[in-house]
């Protein structure tokens, strides 16, 4: 297809699908880039890419002259510059709720193992520490607690679902409060990480976002609390984070995301009150072969109906 183009190395599945049903070519990095957009710019109507650390900026967008649609393999799109597709009137989708129940199960299981601490548990196993040193020291019961959802959309209402099961308490942030909900609302990220135990991050990751947990909301969770983000490295102070959590300012941290991925702060290394995984939220099969094709459908009909399936920015006309 000469009037699409992906930017980027797509997620396998994602490629895999795609390649099943068209032939499409990739913007090229380097010295070659140049003289690629020389000859096919004016042809591109439609990009498709891809979550951090892909994306689309600003100089990609004005690059294209004729570009009409940005198709994004994920939930989040903030590694697109959605000001600039705005102003142009370029349509943007992603791929919401095939992924919700997967995130907040990786959210569920982000709680467990840092609270009741089965990480360490089996590392200590493993370095035969139980046979030489004996019993493992206690962790924290979940059942009960108060968990603040900051960020109560599709993602933060399945997690809240889950946690219902463990007879804790609901409280949430969003910008604006959601009339009929079951839960408390908190007028801040200040006001709710003050009044819970846990917090969970589930908020977007768009640049309205940034820091939005920032040193003092941490300082208010204080050091009986806990802080779980399955959102966006960029929306916690990361460096407050990682000071807090190593110098007992924090119970405990389980991290899906990071500021600069892959690259994770190495003081985080060797910290048994903080689990690490690496942005795996929605990393099942099932879930990324549906992601793949929603994708699909989005380019489908935008090519042939000029809609989008699932639009965050719906084209101009």
């Amino acid at each position: 297809m000469h009037d699409v183009l992906r930017i980027g190395r797509l997620e396998p599945t994602f490629e895999e699908e795609l390649f099943s049903r068209y032939e499409i070519p990739q913007l090229p990095d380097g010295p070659t880039r140049a003289p690629f957009l020389a000859e096919h710019a004016a042809d591109i109507r439609v990009v498709l890419t891809s979550a951090p650390p892909l994306g689309i900026d600003a100089d990609t967008i004005a690059a294209l002259p004729n570009l009409e649609a940005i198709v994004n393999y994920g939930a989040g799109v903030d590694s697109i510059d959605l000001e600039a597709a705005g102003n142009r009137g370029i349509g943007v989708s992603n791929t919401p709720d095939v992924l919700s129940d997967t995130v907040a199960d990786t959210a569920l299981g982000l709680i467990l193992m840092t609270l009741r601490r089965f990480g360490a548990a089996d590392r200590y196993v493993r370095a035969g520490r139980w046979a030489s040193e004996g019993r493992f020291s206690y962790g924290r019961d979940v059942n009960g607690l108060q968990v603040g959802i900051l960020g109560l959309g599709r993602i933060g209402s399945a997690i809240a679902t889950r946690l219902l099961g463990f007879d804790c308490a609901i409280a949430y942030h969003n910008r604006h409060r959601i009339e009929g909900s079951p839960y408390r609302y908190a007028a801040s990220p200040l006001e709710l990480a003050e009044s819970v135990d846990i917090l969970v991050v589930a908020t977007t990751g768009d640049p309205r976002s940034r820091h939005l947990v920032d040193r003092t909301v941490l300082e208010a969770l204080g050091p009986e609390g806990y802080l779980i983000n399955i959102a966006r490295g960029s929306v916690v102070d990361q460096e407050a984070l990682v000071e807090l959590v190593a110098g007992g300012g924090l119970a405990g941290a389980g991290l899906d995301v990071f500021a600069d991925e892959p690259n994770v702060p190495a003081a985080l290394f060797n910290l048994d009150n903080v689990v690490l995984f690496p942005h795996i939220g929605s990393a099942t099969a099932r879930t990324r072969r549906a992601m793949a094709r929603l994708a699909i459908a989005n380019l489908d009909s935008y090519l042939n109906t000029g809609e989008l399936v699932t639009p965050v920015l719906r084209p101009r006309k």
